[in-house]
Parts: C-alpha cells; sequence; structure tokens
C-alpha cells in the first residue's frame, strides 16, 4: 500500500464522485475530463491495493471499502480545506460556484448578489442556473448546485436555509385595458409554489369570472400584458421600469396579496468552506417588500 503517493486531489476526486454520482459529473465539477477523473481513481486504487468502485449497469456504486474511505475522509477534507481558507484571505479562494436560481428569484436579488461577489471573489467562477424550484431542490441536493435562491418555502430534509426576505405582488394592465370587461388574466402555472397565492387572490376578488390563462414564465406574461392581452400579477422588481413608466398600471378595485417570502438554501451537510462562506453572505440580504 502507497499511503505515501496518495495526493489531495485523489481524494478531492473521490469525494466529487460520491457526492455526484458519476464520474462525468465529478469531471465538470473539477473542471477536468472524465479520462482524467478515471486514471485518478486506478491511481487511488493501486496504492490502497483495493477496488472503491464496481460497475452496475451503466452506473458506477461505491464498494464497502469505497464508502468507508468517503466517510473516514470528508470530514478530514472539509477541515484540511478550512484551514487553508483560514490562512488565506478569501478574496484570494479559487473555484467554480455553481448557483441557481428561480426566475423571480433571479430578478429580485440575483444581479446585485452576483456582482458583488464578482468584485470580492475575482478568482471564483460563478455558474448560474435559472430553473423552477422543484428542480432547484434537486440539483441541490443531489451536489448538483452549490447555492440555490427560490420563492416560497423550500422544505427538504437535506437542506438548509435561511429567509432572504419578501416581495410584493401586484396586479397589473395596460391603461388601456383598465375598465374592460370579462378581461383575460394571467397568472403563473402549478409549476410555480406561486400559484396557489395568485388562485386564491383571483377566486376572492371580483374578477373571478374572467378567462384564466397560465404561463411558467413571468417575462413572457409581462409581454403579454403589455400587448393588451389582459392582466397580470407580477412580482414588483420585475415590473419596476415598466410602471415607471406608465406602460403598466394598477388594476382599480384589485385584492391585495400577501408578500412573497424569499429563501436562500445549502445542503444541511455541506462542508465547503468558501460555499459556507457565500452562503452565510446571500443569508444576510434582506429583500423588503414594497421597496
Amino acid at each position: 500500500m502507497s499511503i505515501n503517493r496518495i495526493a489531495f486531489y485523489h481524494l478531492e476526486t473521490l469525494l466529487w464522485i460520491a457526492r455526484l454520482g458519476t464520474f462525468a459529473a465529478a469531471a465538470a465539477r473539477l473542471n477536468t475530463t472524465q479520462p482524467a477523473i478515471s486514471a485518478r481513481v486506478r491511481e487511488l486504487e493501486n496504492h490502497l491495493g483495493t477496488a472503491l468502485f464496481r460497475r452496475e449497469g451503466r452506473t458506477m456504486a461505491l464498494t464497502p471499502a469505497g464508502r468507508e474511505l468517503v466517510r473516514e475522509s470528508e470530514p478530514l477534507w472539509a477541515r484540511f480545506q478550512g484551514v487553508l481558507m483560514g490562512c488565506s484571505d478569501i478574496s484570494g479562494a479559487t473555484g467554480i460556484i455553481r448557483i441557481g436560481a428561480g426566475e423571480i428569484a433571479a430578478a429580485s436579488c440575483l444581479p446585485g448578489f452576483v456582482a458583488e461577489l464578482g468584485r470580492d471573489l475575482p478568482q471564483v467562477s460563478l455558474e448560474v442556473d435559472i430553473a423552477l424550484t422543484a428542480d432547484l431542490i434537486q440539483q441541490l441536493a443531489s451536489g448538483h448546485a452549490d447555492l440555490a435562491f427560490a420563492a416560497g418555502r423550500i422544505a427538504h430534509p437535506m437542506l438548509r436555509t435561511a429567509p432572504i426576505g419578501s416581495v410584493d405582488l401586484l396586479w397589473l394592465t395596460r391603461p388601456s385595458t383598465v375598465g374592460t370587461t370579462r378581461t383575460p388574466i394571467w397568472s403563473l402555472s402549478n409549476l410555480s409554489p406561486l400559484y396557489r397565492i395568485m388562485k386564491d387572490a383571483i377566486a376572492a376578488s371580483d374578477l373571478a369570472d374572467c378567462p384564466l390563462n397560465l404561463c411558467n414564465n413571468v417575462r413572457t406574461m409581462i409581454d403579454i400584458v403589455l400587448e393588451g392581452g389582459g392582466i397580470g400579477i407580477f412580482p414588483q422588481p420585475m415590473v419596476r421600469h415598466q410602471m415607471a413608466d406608465g406602460r403598466l398600471v394598477p388594476v382599480p378595485g384589485a385584492p391585495g396579496m400577501p408578500p412573497v417570502d424569499f429563501h436562500v438554501a445549502v445542503r444541511a451537510t455541506e462542508s465547503d468552506p468558501l460555499v459556507l462562506a457565500i452562503f452565510d453572505r446571500a443569508s444576510r440580504l434582506e429583500l423588503r417588500a414594497g421597496v
């Protein structure tokens, strides 16, 4: 057993394969190729004198020895990273951070946050993915995302969340549409965590008899309403400019709706110091309804 020939990148590779589930995903996360990942695994197995993976159909599964090595190595690797981070200025941190966000969260809090990260962590690369909340939760829990921003509550036993404020929902239409009868109403579809809030508000309003149309993209809904396609329910940050220049106006007599809460989430078992530092920064965001 050639323990002295085992390098830190061998363990890092093993841990990312265990977290992400495939050699290909680990290669993408470590910014290398799948053959390079396979070579590292072979080297580690040769040094240890035991197999760490076995093929199961088209996938690779950890052997008992592999599972034990992952379990024992994870806290050591986290401690090692913490020591390195503590010995250096975080502004010199390097790596790739993958951030997931829902469409509304992306428009409400992501631009300023990402710009600030870019200034403070110039050597950290960011990969931002805009997706539905259900997909964000799956990506985060599986390790394919490091951090996620979403509207509504994120409930998952494998995730840790922090509230970051709220945003108002507004009933808006084009000025020429005000006062017309049987105006179509546009709402997010049932794929959105805001669907129930919108549907309940519509049912309680004087507009309940109007045709209801659904769309899974807020920006498309805004464009439709701007073209005279009806009434829409929109998050305030996404229609600020259209309201300021008078292209969209409030719907008279429309009922109020509770503000939408936003959360940032990370894996409950996350141990990477850089990810945790960014999560801590994100958890201090303060979105305020009505602003």
